[in-house]
């Protein structure tokens, strides 16, 4: 069923693919960024989301000119998708990262539930896992990595990341809403698998990734059937694509690389190590960009 959505960050590396996903499934979709998206059909509202009055503003205005000819007011919105941060450390002062980020994902969370928005989904970051913006070599503390892990990272982004999925859990006990958190993964554009057998080629360049990754398209996938899946509450999905980078099977590669790292279940012989399983059995995720169908082996 299509509905009306608002995306924050759909000019960003994601959102650029997820938007034209969502809005060849029939979704009607406003922008919300400080660039614009180059998406015919798709409006973008320049929007400061560390600001409340803003994104209270953003939240129930019209998507554009035509919601004028109705002369009823802005339409309802069903569903806020919130992907806009500042996407990595080492761009902002961290301090900045940081404000920005948990700052941003509580006003948007806000304003969706204080307005009867009651599904959001937001974006979240395998840097939870502790190892992706570590200092030093750090050890994973098991495999494969699941949505029950201690989350544990170090620096400001991972951090806020973090901070974001307890504002969504709070929200969505408070309100009753549905709250989704994406823990997306290295996100892949299509023209990019000419890095993969450089990946191949030096395997410990990809411990900071697990070993995984997301296509740009799977990723809407995965967002679309969270906007279809109504009913979980606070949820928290690893949002990855199914196998490991690596041409060897999954538990052999991780004993050769991470020896002192224990794998707690049996894997899939080529499974990714930051495993979407949840995301296959409870929204039904079937992946159509396995990097193999891209890249020589």
């Amino acid at each position: 069923m299509s509905k009306r959505i608002v995306f924050t960050g759909g000019s960003g590396k994601a959102g650029r693919h997820v938007v034209p996903w969502l809005k060849d499934k029939g979704h009607t979709i406003l922008n919300l960024d400080l660039k614009p998206l180059d998406c015919p059909g798709v409006n973008t509202l320049v929007t400061d989301l560390t600001d409340s009055g803003q994104v209270f503003n953003a939240l129930s205005m019209h998507f554009g000119f035509e919601g004028l000819e109705t002369g009823k007011g802005p339409a309802a919105v069903d569903a806020v998708v919130h992907f806009a941060a500042v996407p990595r450390i080492l761009i902002h002062p961290d301090n900045e990262t940081f404000r920005v980020n948990a700052l941003s994902t509580y006003n948007v969370i806000e304003a969706a539930t204080k307005l009867g928005i009651n599904k959001v989904v937001i974006a979240s970051s395998e840097t939870t896992y502790g190892v992706c913006f570590a200092e030093g070599d750090k050890d994973y503390h098991q495999f494969p990595l699941e949505e029950d892990y201690d989350v544990d990272p170090m620096d400001s982004y991972g951090l806020s990341k973090v901070v974001n999925e307890k504002t969504a859990r709070a929200f969505a006990a408070r309100t009753g809403a549905d709250i989704y958190a994406l823990r997306i993964g290295n996100v892949i554009e299509p023209h990019e698998y000419d890095l993969f057998p450089a990946f191949l080629a030096d395997p410990m360049s990809r411990k900071r990734n697990a070993w995984s990754y997301v296509d740009a398209r799977d990723l809407a996938q995965i967002v679309h059937l969270c906007l279809e899946k109504d009913g979980l509450g606070f949820q928290v999905f690893n949002a990855v694509n199914d196998t490991i980078t690596a041409n060897e099977p999954t538990e052999t590669f991780l004993k050769r690389w991470c020896p002192n790292t224990p794998i707690t279940r049996p894997m899939g012989e080529y499974e990714a190590p930051l495993s979407n399983r949840k995301a296959r059995e409870v929204l039904g995720f079937k992946e159509e960009h396995d990097w193999r169908k891209y890249v020589a082996t």
